[in-house]
């Protein structure tokens, strides 16, 4: 099976969608925080190790602490997913952090003090400099 193939992205769509209902039934251990969320998972070709994509709402001790318990808890999840997806191998789980939404309100930080800083010129400005300051009809005496 193809890493990007339509039953790869199947599949890992699949395992995501079942380990959030696992996690939202509830994971006794008190380390992992109620405000995880899987963002993905990714399952390899051979089905054989699946890499699941962690966001926490928290401090960094919240993300630390919900990855310790759902590693300790991987057994259990995993067992559970074998029970609801229909694989010949249940894949082995590794937990990842999701850093993506605190990099994008990072990225969108940073723009905003760009925008307000004046550091971003207007789209008037731009397709001014794009055109050289010519006219964009070309005019008269343009050469075509």
């Amino acid at each position: 099976m193809k890493k990007g193939s339509i039953k790869n992205t199947r599949i890992n769509a699949e395992v995501r969608k079942e380990i959030q209902a696992i996690l939202m039934r509830g994971i006794k251990d008190p380390r992992v925080s109620p405000m995880a969320s899987i963002t993905d998972a990714r399952v390899t070709a051979d089905l054989k190790y699946c890499t699941v994509y962690v966001s926490v709402l928290g401090d960094e001790q919240a993300v630390a602490d919900t990855l310790a318990g759902l590693k300790s808890a991987s057994g259990y999840i995993r067992r559970e997913l074998a029970h609801t997806v229909n694989l010949r191998i249940t894949p082995e789980l590794r937990f990842v952090a999701d850093n993506s939404m605190s990099y994008g309100a990072h990225i969108e930080s940073i723009l905003g003090e760009l925008k307000e800083a004046g550091g971003m010129g207007s789209d008037d400005e731009e397709n001014e400099e794009e055109n050289g300051g010519e006219d964009q009809d070309g005019g008269p005496d343009s050469e075509e």
